[in-house]
């Protein structure tokens, strides 16, 4: 085990202690919890509803939590993030516990939205964890073209199911959740990266259908195209912005660029074919 596996492990030991501890002291859930003490109770929760799958197989259910977390000013919503959001993540926390477990947490999708105030059925003053379980069609890859230069992307502001994107020759669609279905509830796109339909700002002002990059095989380059997004695709390229305009021939991309959706943004590495 590396020494951040080591440091994950010795701090959920230390966070089980710090909850038992608190329970015994303050006599069940009416104490106030730091935000790295909500974490643990988080995680702890989380623990509760892993399940024996028989033969010594241990399974997690759910493929999405909804987190609510309680703050009611501006000050306490910082110091949330700063816990949740930062590095470990409060989604990377979950995922290695659930391995931990000897759960597979493939898929696991977890949203933090923030309340001013405690509604009824919450289990502890400070949060409520909702659990659920979404079926989702296969997995649309992108077609590979093994002849064509790579395209990394990595995503720098804001939040989707990776950070980090590989692909080669192909068509990428960006925008936000994973599947995204009409009013009939049928599936009519899927993205390759996709970001998170949470509260997040950067998150929501990108499109369910935002943009794709296409791979030109003549010109062996990739370009970006808006797919009639709310709020704008753009290059950003030393410094200036290039619009993206709907319906055009799209922007040529270079190794290095931004691509903006929305408030949202990824950066995009072109690799040697």
């Amino acid at each position: 085990m590396d020494i951040l596996g080591k440091a994950r492990q010795l701090e959920s030991r230390i966070g089980r202690a710090l909850d038992r501890a608190s329970q015994r002291v303050a006599g069940g859930e009416s104490e106030t919890l730091e935000p790295l003490e909500i974490v643990h109770r988080i995680l702890h929760a989380v623990d509760g509803h892993v399940e024996p799958a028989g033969r010594g197989i241990r399974m997690f259910p759910f493929n999405r939590i909804r987190v609510t977390l309680l703050a009611v000013t501006r000050h306490e919503r910082a110091r949330l993030d700063a816990i949740v959001k930062g590095q470990p993540s409060l989604h990377d926390r979950l995922v290695d516990r659930l391995r931990a477990a000897g759960c597979d947490p493939t898929g696991l999708a977890v949203a933090i939205v923030y309340a001013a105030v405690r509604t009824e059925g919450w289990r502890h003053p400070q949060f409520h964890l909702e659990f659920d379980r979404v079926a989702h069609a296969p997995r649309v890859t992108a077609p590979v073209d093994q002849d064509g230069p790579g395209l990394e992307i990595f995503v720098t502001k804001g939040a989707a199911e990776k950070r980090h994107y590989s692909f080669r020759g192909a068509r990428i669609d960006l925008g936000r959740r994973f599947e995204v279905r009409n009013s009939q509830r049928r599936l009519i796109r899927t993205n390759h990266v996709a970001f998170l339909d949470d509260e997040n700002t950067a998150n929501q002002s990108v499109s369910r259908c935002h943009a794709h990059i296409s791979f030109d095989a003549a010109t062996a380059s990739y370009r970006v195209h808006d797919d009639g997004s709310a709020h704008g695709t753009a290059v950003l390229r030393n410094g200036k912005s290039i619009d993206v305009a709907r319906g055009a021939r799209g922007v040529r991309l270079c190794s290095g660029d931004e691509v903006l959706l929305g408030e949202a943004r990824i950066r995009v590495r072109i690799t040697e074919a």
